[in-house]
């Protein structure tokens, strides 16, 4: 059951921001596990089964991120993170850009969750806008949705020149390079409490006819053909 985080799971972040090498980690190495790590998994797999009871159709699959950054890519930064992120999803593998997560992420100076893609792949952008030429309505839907309430809000880069979309509201989608519909803020005591799982819960909830959409986006023809 997940009690929520601790002060010490800032700590370590923080440790870890200040302190990116081998050495500092290998000595604080406990403190990752016992106030980062477990109390991650603890929320993941709390939020998935409810999810689960709430959606028994379709049952999403938790992946708790690494805290090692991939050697070949360290660009200059140390080896480890120093925030951490659960994702949930429907397919074997959630690292091709083809699919849609649900997302909680936890860094040092604040917190956020959604649903999104983590790198739309070009064809894929170009699939939503065809599925919106020919059939806006439900994503107008999902649009409206989105207007009438204050959580979430759609996110991520634009094209610096406009594409023309014969669906003025639907504007925004149209023109994303990639995008997701997320929530974040800065830290508070809000994460030391249980109340911080009841929220992904419901927020998720919210989310997933969003998610629903997406998710065969893939399937979609491919429109340059």
């Amino acid at each position: 059951m997940f009690e929520g985080f601790s002060q010490q799971t800032v700590d370590f972040m923080w440790g870890i921001r200040f302190n990116n090498e081998r050495s500092w980690f290998e000595a604080h190495k406990a403190d990752y596990q016992t106030y980062f790590l477990e109390p991650m998994k603890e929320l993941g797999g709390q939020v998935q089964g409810a999810l689960l009871d709430r959606f028994p159709k379709g049952r999403l699959n938790l992946k708790i991120s690494r805290i090692y950054r991939d050697a070949r890519r360290l660009f200059g930064r140390g080896p480890y993170k120093d925030h951490l992120w659960l994702s949930l999803f429907r397919w074997g593998n959630e690292t091709g850009g083809d699919h849609p997560v649900l997302w909680f992420e936890l860094a040092p100076d604040g917190w956020s969750y959604g649903m999104g893609f983590w790198c739309a792949q070009p064809v894929l952008m170009e699939k939503h806008r065809a599925r919106i030429d020919r059939d806006p309505k439900p994503l107008l839907k999902l649009h409206s949705g989105l207007e009438k309430q204050r959580e979430f809000a759609l996110e991520g880069p634009e094209y610096k020149r406009q594409k023309p979309c014969a669906e003025p509201k639907l504007g925004a989608w149209y023109n994303k390079k990639s995008f997701s519909v997320g929530h974040e803020e800065e830290l508070t005591e809000f994460i030391y409490t249980p109340e911080l799982a009841d929220r992904l819960v419901e927020g998720f909830t919210f989310l997933m006819p969003y998610y629903d959409y997406f998710a065969t986006l893939w399937a979609d023809p491919d429109p340059r053909e």
